[in-house]
């Protein structure tokens, strides 16, 4: 007999603070912040209720620690795109809109982290195609700045540092 249970996004998103405050609690953590998004209920599960569509969006740290919101981000972008996001986004965003608002934090963030590659993907979550990942594209950078062109420092050959 085939299993025809389909996990929502939030039982995933629970399932996996379990493991992960399981592992922390074993003082062996998975080194890992894990993004899920979804939506409340798969499609015909359940009363079709209010909550049938509702977007999700969650993430689940690597000590078991969760939490909810419109925009999301780990890592660096936690604390360098999570303002530019909560400052310009909003619920009517259309997908090229809200491309660009990625495409700008993660420019942000190539400009402030030295180890970092202007390589992107971009993820999209619907209820009609489920997982959609963009092919790896570059984005466009620009290090024209005056004082790179044109270095204007105290002593001969310091560069303008």
């Amino acid at each position: 007999e085939e299993d025809v249970n389909e996990e929502c996004a939030r039982e995933v998103w629970n399932y996996l603070r379990a493991v992960m405050y399981n592992r922390r609690n074993k003082m062996n953590p998975l080194w890992n912040d894990l993004v899920v998004a979804g939506f409340s209920q798969p499609a015909g599960v359940g009363d079709a209720s209010a909550d049938e569509d509702k977007p999700f969006l969650g993430l689940v740290d690597k000590i078991g620690t969760t939490y909810e919101d419109s925009v999301i981000a780990t890592g660096f972008g936690s604390y360098l795109a999570i303002p530019i996001l909560r400052e310009k986004h909003r619920e009517d965003l259309e997908e090229g809109e809200a491309r660009a608002l990625l495409e700008d934090c993660m420019r942000v963030l190539f400009y402030r982290d030295c180890r970092a590659l202007n390589r992107i993907q971009i993820a999209k979550v619907t209820k009609a195609d489920g997982v959609l990942i963009s092919e790896p594209y570059e984005i466009e950078t620009s290090w024209d700045s005056a004082s790179f062109v044109e270095p204007k420092g105290q002593l001969e050959g310091d560069g303008g540092w």
